[in-house]
């Protein structure tokens, strides 16, 4: 008996309209605004890249005592606003020319590229790869992440050590907030609350990734020869569950304390000032 989803002989089709495949005329029998959400993933995503590009490549206002920016920390060439006590390492040297952001977030933006979630969320809204659950994607082909650039996928273990190190590297700068203008232990303002925020949403999202998990427990067999990493790797577990959440979060709070920064350097406003 026909059913109208025998395998269509339309030759040259390509894609889901190929001789092996359901013969279904529509694109998608889906009813709901399944589009929403690849567009909104869309529109936040690019605009923090909108806002982050312009904040790396101002290379000004990212210091104001005692806040650093966490775009430019660690500063690693000499051309960076000289901070006291703050993480000044002239590693580079003096032939760079270019903003010292671009030489740091590399790192924390490799790191979030190959993210497990952050490949779903720009996969669908921006390659349509595919767009939405049981919506048939535009390509003619799928090779997966077997070819370059996708293959480069795979070196998302690397970055979340290097994202383990900034992520140390901010932790340092979130104390130096609890200094004064005059660099004087003991004070507090909003941008210390700002930057506590920011410092645990940051290790959250770090600590769920997908790699810190097989890290933690994925090559043990049994489980009762190894408690503790058995119950690190359960709260690592724990958080892995709202990896997006945390992904989102952490991204908005890391520019908002950015942005929180520039406000201060920029003369916009003063940091209100608890003790």
């Amino acid at each position: 008996m026909a059913t109208g989803t025998e395998p269509s002989s339309q030759t040259g089709a390509s894609g889901v309209h190929t001789a092996s495949r359901a013969a279904i005329p529509a694109r998608h029998l889906r009813t709901d605004r399944w589009w929403l959400a690849p567009a909104g993933t869309a529109a936040g995503l690019l605009a923090f890249i909108v806002y982050s590009t312009w904040r790396a490549f101002a290379n000004a206002d990212y210091y104001a005592a005692p806040y650093v920016s966490p775009f430019y920390s660690p500063c690693l060439a000499q051309n960076c606003h000289t901070m006291r006590g703050g993480p000044n390492w002239e590693i580079v040297g003096s032939w760079w020319g270019l903003s010292p952001a671009l030489l740091i977030l590399i790192f924390p933006l490799g790191f979030r590229l190959t993210c497990y979630y952050y490949r779903k969320a720009y996969y669908r809204g921006f390659w349509a790869s595919p767009p939405a659950c049981a919506v048939a994607e535009p390509h003619k082909k799928y090779t997966g992440e077997t070819r370059f650039p996708l293959i480069l996928q795979n070196l998302h273990r690397y970055f979340f050590y290097f994202a383990v190190l900034v992520a140390g590297v901010l932790t340092y700068d979130t104390a130096l907030t609890f200094r004064d203008a005059n660099y004087e232990w003991g004070h507090m303002g909003l941008g210390t609350l700002v930057f506590l925020a920011n410092i645990v949403l940051i290790w959250a999202y770090t600590l769920s990734c997908h790699s810190c998990r097989h890290i933690i427990g994925g090559r043990l067999r049994h489980f009762s020869k190894h408690p503790v990493r058995y119950r690190m790797w359960g709260w690592v577990g724990r958080l892995n569950e709202r990896h997006m959440l945390l992904a989102w979060s952490s991204l908005i709070s890391v520019a908002l304390a950015d942005f929180y920064v520039y406000l201060l350097a920029s003369g916009a406003i003063s940091d209100p000032r608890f003790f």
